[in-house]
């Protein structure tokens, strides 16, 4: 039996799930899909590398509400890493309108660190990267330049693939519906310590 540190990059799963599924399958349940992928291991650690949502107070507290039901339920197995949300400002050349965008900072650099320093750590067996991001690819050329034992291996979110990823680790692949479907967190999950109660958001069925 493998110990497994997962890396999750919550943009890039975000994004492939919204595109592939709408919004069925956001209320994932990562470390019972991580489980799936990785059946006869055991799961360390998920590390889910995200940011939280601007300017939305819904969306906000849709995503409050998920991180928190999925702290509670992994029983501290999921530990959530947060970037932030950059304003910048965006001017259209073809009419003069300008607006506030934003951009995800610091999740590709945390994720890169901690697949790098968990590395030279011998921290696991195997590292489990979802994400299709090139941008990690440095991170995982380091990471093999210090620890050659420890396995890399590469699950793609839905609608999302690197060739360059693939040129790296032999076998990434996209993860299956059913392994999404089949890994749903429990419509309501309650906190044993505090009684409170995470709902799954009624946009998110």
């Amino acid at each position: 039996m493998a110990a497994v540190i997962a890396y999750v990059d919550g943009f890039n799963l975000y994004h492939g799930l919204h595109d592939k599924y709408r919004r069925r399958y956001l209320w994932l349940d990562l470390g019972h899909l991580v489980q799936r992928l990785r059946p006869s291991d055991h799961i360390v650690a998920v590390r889910y590398f995200t940011a939280l949502v601007r300017d939305d107070a819904a969306g906000l507290a849709r995503q409050r509400a998920y991180l928190d039901a999925l702290s509670v339920h992994s029983g501290g197995t999921v530990e959530v890493v947060l970037g932030r949300y950059q304003s910048k400002t965006v001017l259209c050349r073809q009419c003069g309108n300008v607006w506030a965008s934003y951009e995800e900072k610091e999740t590709d650099v945390n994720i890169a660190v901690s697949i790098v320093a968990d590395a030279a750590a011998a921290a696991s067996d195997i590292a489990l990267i979802i994400s299709a991001d090139s941008d990690l690819c440095p991170a995982i050329r380091t990471a093999r330049s210090l620890n050659a034992r420890r396995g890399m291996i590469v699950a793609f979110p839905p609608r999302r693939s690197s060739f360059e990823i693939r040129s790296l680790i032999r076998g990434a692949f996209t993860i299956a519906a059913a392994d999404l479907r089949n890994s749903l967190l429990p419509d309501t999950v309650r906190d044993p310590d505090t009684g409170r109660i995470y709902s799954r958001p009624g946009k998110w069925r």
